[in-house]
């Protein structure tokens, strides 16, 4: 991106092109609100001048020319970047305007706007004095911004960019539909509280590849994702921004538009801006020249004609509703998809923005596969309100999401797991460090079977990145309905912030969900109806042996068995093949159980009862007919109980002992999280309680404040 210097004439880039075609601009030039008549922009112009309070715009005398930043040009560039200029004093020359260009043919579609046809005839040789420094071609913003491949991807960045801001004091995130009043079409609104950008920190933002935000602490990185997002999600984007720093409060407006640089044949990206210094007492904006009158004026000048609002008063309007810190993010000429429709829509649901083309599941008849649709998992797809709502790990309480002016109810999709299950996991590169250790809450979704959807939520720093990401085939049932929530800060997100970079770290965690997934269905399959298969005992001890006889071994013959398994290990044995011998737990149905081993081979539970493997048919119909009929909480009791003793039939003695230790283990944790879910609600409770005390010393604040404000003019007067 430029930061150079130039100052151009007021020249306009559309005189020539046909009306005829619909092709963009966007926005017809206009030359001032008098003779177009163009009103306010809707609700982000609730007053003609900041805050309401009759606050005016004084301008500041006129100076020579002074550019550090590069003002924006009407004219096609011809000279690439110019170095900055940074003698003060020097008569600015204001060169004769070009003759009109050809309007450069900029698709309405996001996939195919970036080949257009820029004005200006030849390529542009670039100055002498530029040196070694690389200019950015406007096209860039669009190929840069197709790392988004989702729409909803590029709103998360701009929501991302706000929740960093909590840290200075961010409590809101407003996200709504507004109408550009120029030409009647919608636009993206996204407004936060937080602490603001100053003049140097919105050129920043605006720059490639610069962030100052810590890694360790925000979800932003590389500083690419208000670029990436909003040239995503719009042609154009405008910003205003509220500061308080120590040098006193500020206020900037700044315009990243792709119409302007397009249509007048720009060979660099360049963004106007203008910046003022404001009274919070008076509410008086003073223009800041940091860099003369002219430059000041010719940035104007290109944001009243290329942005929604036509004239300064309308643009300072936008500040109104920031109060004494805040941004201010309006998102206009959105793109369509390859139908012609715009990408977001608007119409379908008041309260909520959803992906143009979403299926219904309303419409479909089919109940399992409407309830699969209706669930959060393909729903978050298709609806922003229900991908914010679980979008981040944790916020703090008092933190609001407010879309089209209804808060967003946070959601946490581990409370949708039944029989839920807690597995550590530490890589091996971070064994001794804490902040490598992974804590997955895993089970089965509410409603399995019947809700097909499987996989593991990875979070990244608080940040969604993978929702519901499969790591399992789908062509066989094992796994149905497992899901797992997890946060992974060892592994990189890509830029997308949608996926992870395929490190090795990430394929061992890959690979780690898989096990963990196999290993919980194998547990508890049964739980939502389908048969347990039993596992091969993993002791480190032989398995005990049993000769294929229908006969009860004789004392003499087990000690002959046992002399035999101490000297050689079981080379397997078959039903077809009597005399060799099988572990217990392949034994057959049919087999008799050596007299005085039962110990050994049945679980020692109160109440527990040995499930015959001879039953007949009738008996086992029968004890179904009776479980239907059971209560829901003594059915589930009795299953739990019945798969118990069915496991225990295939462990030895080894087994048995760390059943049991393990089962007693379960228990003390149970307790434990029992102890926790208590504290956790008095902690709500001193929570809920300390909020109140915040808004009750808010309001005291606010009240203090309009005090102090009103009491000024009449001290100014007594002097």
């Amino acid at each position: 991106m430029c930061a150079g210097n130039r100052h151009t004439g007021t020249g306009t880039g559309t005189g020539a092109m046909d009306t005829r075609r619909d092709v963009k601009p966007f926005l017809a030039p206009v030359t001032s609100q008098r003779e177009r008549g163009v009103p306010g922009f809707g609700a982000c112009q609730a007053a003609p001048t900041p805050l309401g309070r009759g606050a005016r715009v004084s301008a500041a005398p006129q100076q020579a020319a002074c550019v550090v930043n590069r003002a924006a040009s009407l004219e096609p560039e011809g000279g690439g970047c110019s170095r900055d200029i940074e003698a003060a004093g020097a008569p600015a020359r204001r060169p004769a305007p070009p003759p009109p260009l050809p309007g450069a043919r900029v698709s309405r579609k996001f996939w195919s706007a970036g080949d257009y046809d820029a004005a200006g005839g030849s390529p542009a040789q670039p100055p002498r004095n530029v040196g070694s420094r690389m200019c950015v071609h406007p096209k860039f913003l669009h190929s840069n911004a197709t790392s988004h491949k989702w729409p909803f991807g590029a709103v998360a960045e701009l929501l991302d960019n706000a929740v960093d801001e909590i840290k200075t004091g961010a409590t809101r995130i407003v996200v709504d539909k507004i109408i550009n009043k120029r030409n009647g079409s919608p636009a993206l609104l996204v407004q936060d509280d937080g602490g603001g950008m100053d003049p140097d920190s919105m050129r920043r933002c605006m720059s490639f590849g610069f962030s100052e935000k810590q890694s360790g602490s925000s979800i932003g990185q590389y500083g690419n994702g208000f670029k990436t997002s909003t040239m995503r999600l719009g042609a154009d984007a405008i910003v205003f921004s509220r500061c308080m720093k120590s040098s006193g409060p500020t206020q900037s407006v700044g315009l990243l538009s792709y119409t302007f640089l397009a249509e007048t044949g720009q060979k660099d990206v360049v963004v106007p801006m203008v910046d003022y210094k404001y009274d919070l007492l008076t509410g008086e904006a003073r223009q800041y020249e940091r860099h003369g009158a002219d430059q000041f004026r010719s940035n104007l000048s290109v944001l009243s004609k290329w942005s929604p609002f036509a004239t300064e008063e309308e643009l300072m309007g936008n500040f109104s509703d920031i109060g004494p810190h805040g941004t201010k993010i309006i998102v206009f000429n959105l793109w369509s998809n390859d139908d012609g429709v715009l990408e977001l829509d608007f119409d379908t649901k008041e309260e909520d923005i959803m992906i143009s083309g979403a299926p219904n599941p309303a419409e479909t008849t089919n109940a399992v596969k409407r309830t699969n649709e209706s669930h959060l998992s393909n729903q978050l797809r298709y609806s922003l309100r229900v991908y914010a709502s679980v979008l981040y790990l944790q916020l703090p309480g008092y933190f609001k999401i407010i879309l089209r002016g209804q808060e967003i109810q946070r959601h946490s999709i581990a409370t949708d797991l039944i029989y839920r299950q807690a597995v550590s996991y530490t890589p091996q590169e971070f064994l001794r460090k804490k902040e490598g250790e992974v804590v997955t809450s895993i089970g089965f979704l509410n409603g399995a079977p019947t809700i097909s959807v499987h996989g593991f939520n990875i979070y990244h720093r608080n940040r969604l990145i993978l929702p519901f990401h499969r790591v399992l085939s789908s062509a066989s049932s094992k796994g149905r309905g497992v899901a797992g929530v997890l946060e992974a800060n060892f592994i990189k997100p890509t830029h997308d912030k949608q996926d992870f970079e395929k490190s090795q770290l990430y394929q061992k965690l890959i690979i780690r969900l898989k096990e963990m997934t196999t290993e919980y269905w194998d547990l508890h399959c049964h739980l939502i109806g389908y048969q347990m298969k039993p596992r091969p005992s993993v002791s480190p001890t032989p398995p005990r042996m049993l000769t294929e006889s229908d006969t009860v071994a004789e004392p003499s013959q087990r000690n002959a068995a046992a002399a035999i398994l101490s000297v050689a290990p079981w080379s397997g044995g078959t039903r077809d093949n009597p005399a060799s011998v099988i572990p217990i737990a392949f034994a057959p149905p049919h087999l008799s159980v050596p007299a005085g081993t039962s110990g050994n081979a049945t679980c020692s539970m109160p109440g527990a009862q040995m499930v015959s493997a001879t039953d007949s048919a009738e008996t086992r119909k029968r004890r179904n007919e009776d479980a239907v009929q059971m209560d829901p909480c003594k059915r589930q009791a009795t299953q739990s109980l019945e798969v118990n003793n069915q496991v225990c039939q295939h462990m030895t003695e080894r087994d048995l002992k760390e059943f049991k230790f393990l089962k007693q283990e379960n228990q003390q944790l149970q307790e434990e999280c029992l102890e926790l879910e208590v504290a956790e609600k008095e902690h709500l409770l001193k929570a809920q309680q300390l909020r109140l005390e915040i808004e009750q010393a808010e309001a005291q604040y606010k009240s203090l404040l309009n005090e102090y404000i009103s009491a000024t003019p009449v001290r100014t007067r007594m002097r």
